[in-house]
Order: C-alpha cells, then structure tokens, then sequence
C-alpha cells in the first residue's frame, strides 16, 4: 500500500489556538482522509513547539516553570484536536526526549561536517519572532519589539547550500505551492543569503536544547522545531519506517512561515544529506472582514465558540469551502451562516430530507427496486461518474474548494432531477409507485456517493447519513456506483442540517449603542506624566501606573503590557479620561483610562509632543 506522509507546522504554546491553527490542522486532517479514502496509508503529523523567548516569558508572567507552562497550554490544542474530529497519526511535542536525542544528533552532525561554527554577531534581533533581520526588514515594519544584541553564537552556513536550492525549486515546479509562494522563496533566495545564527547563550535564554558540542548555549527555536519533521518517523534510529515515509509528501503552513519552511529547513536537509520535502504548501491567512486576524485588534476567531454555537462539520465544511488555497479568506458570521443554509441546510438538507422521508413511508423503510431506466434516470448515474472522476483529480491538484463544489454541484442536479420527476406525484397513482421507486433509488445511489466524497470534510454528519443506507465504512469501494442494494434495510436519520436563523437586530438596539453629543461633550480628558509603571502580578496585558495630572497623582491600571515595558512609559505625556468612576482591576483601583490606538500591527498610547505640560485640558 502507498504510503502518504502530511505534516502540520506545529503550534507554539504560548497561547490558546485559534481559528488559523484550527484551519490548518482541519486542511491537513481533509487531505490525509482523502488519501486513505483513494486507497493509500496516510500519517499524519502535528503537534507543538515548546522552546523558545516566548515561551520562557509566558510562564515568567505567570509565575510558573516553563514545562509546567507548555504541559497546560498543549492540553488546549490536544482538546480542540479531538472536538475538530482531527485523525492525526502522531502528536510530538519538541520537549520529548525523542525529539531532543534528534535535534542534537543533526547538530552534532552538522557541527562535525563544518557546516556550523561559532562567531560574534552584532544586530537587530526581534524579540517577537525570535531572531535576527536585517536592516531592510526593519525597514519595512513588519517586526515588533526590535533590539540591537552584540553576542558570541553559533551559526550554520546556509548560504553554502544557496544555489543548490534556487537549482532544485526551479527544476521541481510543484516543490512549493502555489507558485506565488514559489516565485516569492525564488526572490528570497536571489539576494544574498546570510548564514543562520542557531543558537542562544543561556544567560539569555535556557529555555531551548542544549546544544551537544557547547554546554552554554541552547539551540535556536526554528532549528529545533523544524527537525520534528523527520524526529518522528524514526530518523535516524528507525531507518525502515523513516524510508517508508520520507520524504513528506506535503508540509502544510500559513504563508508567514514560508522563509523557515522553504530556506531554513530545506539548507539544514542539504546540509544533512537528507532528502527534500515533496511539496511545501502555503496557505493564505483568515480575515475578519477586510483585516488580519490580530490579538492587539480583539478579532480572532475562537473556534470552539463557533464549534458549541454550529457545529464541527459545519465549521470544518465552511472553512475549506470558503479558503481558495494560498489565497486569504475572510470570515464573518454572516457569510458562514449563508454559507450553511444555502449549501447544507437547503441543498443537501434539503435532498437528503426528501429521499429517506418518501423512501421510509412508502416502501417498508427499505430501497426501492431500480427497473425500466428512462434516458433521463440513466443521466443521474452519468453526472455521477463525472463527479467521481473530476472529484480526486481536484484533490491531487488541492483544488479542495472545486471539489466541494464539483459535489454540490451534483445535488443541485439531484434535486432538480426529484423536481423533474416528482416521486411524490408518482406515489400517488399504484401504476406508477414502481417508477417512483426508480427516480428514489436512483436518488439515494447518487446520495450515498456524495456521503462517500463529503466523509473526509464532514465526517460526522456523512457518518450519519452514511449509516441510514446500512453502510460501515466509505471505503475505495464506496466510491463506484452500483453498490446500493435493492429492499436493503434503511433508517430515519433525521434532520441532518436544520437551518440556522439569525434574529437580525432592530434599529433601536442598534442605535443603544451610539452616543449622543451631548453625552460625549461630559467627558474630561486631560494630559498627565507617567511617574511610575509596574506590572500587574498574575496579568500578562496589565501596567499599575501612577501618573501625575496637574496637581493631583493618580492611580491607573491600563491594558498595555503585551505592547509597552514598564520602563518604556515612565516620563511619558499620556492623555487620560479623568471623569470616570474609580473601577477595581484585579483588585487594584483604576482612576481613569489612558487613551490608546491600535491597528493590526500593534497598540500605541496617545501622547502629546511635550509642548502642553502636566493636567492641561484636551478639547
């Protein structure tokens, strides 16, 4: 049997997951289901990375060790992994001593060939992705909380294996999906490559394996996280099932690690002599509207709300339906819930209602007998075959989203086919039940294929559907027609979509929440210096300020730690909404609010250039 190797990125455990980790780890759950549906022995991989900066000061914020930090958080994505229905083969966590004897025998290796040494580097390095860039990147914004560090460290020479990978991306059109990606790894990689800083003095971070040849120093996150890839399936201790199932077949990531993914871990596979990936697969982002989803923003996606609230395969069928791959999408309740009703709760709802509610009153709740096929009912198995044979060669090509609608577009003909032929009309008369039978029987075959090629999207409610018809499993054999058997017994299976309603809100409620000029016009705002900042114990996002206004000192508690150290506030001039009744925060007294701005890059207090002095009145 083939075998068929898929890999997640694993997910870092300084949060909670969200609605991206959710879409990735669905699309790669889909795609391994496929693959065992056309006959093939998929693994899949996922997991999480639990070393690093970040990690380190998560638990340092919560007052806790970094392990017990990473064994609580992982339960979060394990938990939601299983509401998901996701059938992962294998989970690894980098803090398994598995993973650890791998990472230090390729740094081992690496460090003997020569292909690592140590030097002094002096640059910027940023603290929220965890590693050096260059001038140009901080040119261009899109790095946070950015540093200049002077350090000894160990580097890798990455820029040796530079033209050995632009060689093998152009000869391997398919390496890296979709071609933009590809086109934009190729302009990476035509610039000048630097070599690749891999590890961390532990007077900065110990958080991290040690390194095998220097006991001071741990290895960089990514060099760490990366080798999880091969560290699972046996590398280098199991050779038999690591050639069984490297190398991957898809390593599926959002677009924003694609330079690790498509640089930094195909050099290290050079470098190790290991074979490439086949496919490194990088999708879009999820949008809320018209913006990236942003934790400074307050617009991610929790997907266990949306789980409780609609269900788990309306949520797994929606976001693989909706998400054109390496394109962005863009989510909002309102487009999921037309998404629903239109193609589950009224199309397929709406077929499967009918079939199994004329089937079971009318003929002893069995399948009816197929006989005497007009042109019109053989055309039900003809559109059939065309969606079995367009429907895998969509999948080969990770076209998901036209194969979703390659089947949709097959209940839609099946419902005008029960229009055109009204078995309810047919019913009516006994000379024409046995016909009815046939448009039924026809009907339910076409169903039950589209239950077959809807499992791995929806698992649960196909599952259901597929169990009325009397079937187990949807095997390879379940996609062929012909496998329904007449007067096999079948079962209710009730509504499988019932449509979801949204109450729309009136015009009152919604204006409750405009405030009148009038109202506005009563608040106070006021500029004060910020005479001393500290954090708020046991709250990662809290300062306790005092800040002097005028006269008078005040105390605030302000919602900025994620954004701004104590120290880099202290003598700055913020404005402060002053007339607020005293609130307690985490048990501390709030005297008011300091005004801050925020977009999908972060938050920035408002502050004046220095000109108005202390307590003088904003109008």
């Amino acid at each position: 049997m083939k075998k068929f190797y898929i890999t997640s990125p694993l997910y870092y455990v300084n949060d909670k997951p969200h609605i991206g980790h959710a879409y990735t780890t669905i699309l790669c759950d889909v795609i391994a289901r496929y693959h065992r549906m056309f006959g093939e022995e998929a693994h899949f991989l996922t997991g999480t990375d639990e070393h690093g900066q970040k990690v380190q000061g998560a638990a340092e914020k919560r007052g806790i060790e970094p392990r017990q930090h990473c064994n609580e958080m992982v339960v979060h994505f394990q938990h939601l992994w299983k509401k998901l229905h996701i059938e992962n083969d294998d989970f690894i966590r980098t803090t398994e001593q598995r993973h650890t004897v791998v990472v230090q025998h390729l740094l081992q290796k690496l460090w003997d060939s020569g292909d690592i040494y140590k030097d002094e580097y002096e640059g910027l390095y940023s603290v929220s992705e965890e590693r050096f860039i260059t001038e140009k990147e901080y040119e261009e914004g899109d790095f946070r909380e950015v540093k200049k560090v002077k350090e000894v460290n160990y580097f890798f020479k990455m820029s040796k294996y530079q033209q050995r990978l632009i060689d093998h991306v152009e000869k391997n059109p398919g390496f890296i999906k979709p071609q933009s990606r590809q086109n934009e790894v190729l302009g990476f990689l035509r610039q000048k490559l630097n070599d690749l800083c891999i590890s961390r003095p532990k007077s900065r971070l110990s958080w991290g394996i040690t390194l095998p040849f220097d006991s001071d120093f741990v290895t960089y996150v990514w060099f760490d996280a990366l080798t999880n890839y091969i560290s699972a399936v046996g590398y280098p201790v199991d050779e038999e099932k690591f050639e069984s199932l490297w190398p991957a077949d898809y390593q599926v990531i959002g677009k924003d690690i694609l330079t690790t993914h498509a640089v930094y871990w195909t050099t290290m596979l050079l470098a190790a002599e290991i074979p490439l990936p086949k496919t490194i697969l990088a999708h879009g982002w999820w949008l809320t509207g018209e913006t990236k989803m942003s934790k400074s923003l307050g617009n991610v996606v929790n997907p266990l709300d949306l789980i409780d609230e609609f269900g788990v395969d309306a949520v797994r069928y929606y976001l693989i339906r909706e998400m054109v791959l390496g394109q962005d999408a863009s989510f909002t309740v309102e487009s999921f819930v037309a998404r629903y009703n239109a193609d589950l709760a009224n199309d397929l709802g709406n077929l499967t209602n009918r079939i199994f509610t004329l089937t079971l009153k009318n003929f002893d709740k069995k399948t009816p007998v197929s006989e005497n096929l007009t042109a019109e009912d053989r055309e039900v198995q003809n559109f059939a075959e065309t969606m079995l044979n367009d429907v895998p060669n969509l999948i080969d090509e990770l076209k998901l989203n036209q194969a979703i609608e390659a089947v949709m577009k097959f209940v839609r003909f099946l419902n005008g086919y029960l229009e055109r032929r009204a078995p309810w009309k047919l019913l009516k008369n006994e000379d024409t039940k046995a016909e009815a039978g046939t448009v039924l029987f026809q009907a339910m075959e076409g169903l039950r294929l589209i239950a077959a090629l809807l499992h791995p999207i929806m698992p649960e409610k196909m599952k259901k559907l597929q169990n009325g018809f009397g079937f187990a499993t949807m095997d390879v054999s379940a996609r062929k027609w012909g496998q329904l058997i007449p007067e096999r017994k079948i079962s209710d299976i009730k509504i499988l979509f019932p449509r979801i309603e949204i109450k729309e809100k009136t015009e009152e409620k919604s204006e409750e929440n405009l405030v009148e000029f009038e109202d506005f016009k009563k608040m106070k705002f006021k500029t004060g210096v910020v005479e001393t900042a500290e954090k708020v114990e046991k709250a990662d996002r809290l300062l306790k300020l005092t800040v002097k206004i005028g006269d008078e000192t005040r105390q605030l508690v302000a919602g900025i730690a994620e954004h701004y150290a104590p120290e880099d506030v202290v003598g700055k001039t913020v404005i402060v909404l002053t007339n607020l009744k005293p609130a307690k925060i985490r048990g501390i007294e709030s005297q008011g609010m300091v005004l801050a701005a925020s977009d999908e890059s972060g938050l920035t207090l408002l502050t004046t250039d220095g000109d108005l002095p202390s307590g003088s009145e904003i109008q």
